[in-house]
């Protein structure tokens, strides 16, 4: 069980999608397996909150109002970032993936995607950014 204590020294993974239930279904998984969540509900807000240092992660949904994920992608890359994304999206697009995947990010998942393969991006991102 994470104490507060504990929480507060976990890996803090920011969640950047416009549906709230999508937000606080990871949040509650993330939280379950002992990482931190930080939840914003659209690009814009997380660019204007961002605190690098603090996010070991990202999970980024690709297509939401305003700046979508992969605008976002390159926005972090204008501002020499180096956190890690993992991308979310609904819809199976050969051509973006290859293009999110050759600018960087770990993964993209199509939802409905498992537990287990959110996790195991989360991890090998970590574990890459660490290297």
């Amino acid at each position: 069980m994470n104490t507060p204590t504990s929480l507060s020294k976990a890996p803090c993974i920011s969640v950047i999608d416009d549906d709230e239930s999508v937000r606080e279904a990871i949040k509650s998984l993330l939280e379950s397996t002992g990482f931190r969540a930080s939840l914003f509900a659209s690009a814009e807000e997380f660019l204007n909150c961002m605190q690098p240092e603090n996010t070991r992660c990202l999970i980024v949904d690709v297509q939401m109002s305003g700046m979508s994920g992969i605008e976002l992608q390159a926005e972090l890359s204008t501002r020499d970032s180096r956190i890690p994304i993992i991308f979310i999206t609904a819809h199976d697009d050969e051509h973006l993936r290859s293009r999110a995947l050759k600018a960087g990010a770990v993964e993209m998942l199509i939802k409905p995607f498992t537990e287990e393969d959110l996790l195991n991006g989360i991890h090998s991102a970590i574990q890459n950014r660490a290297s």
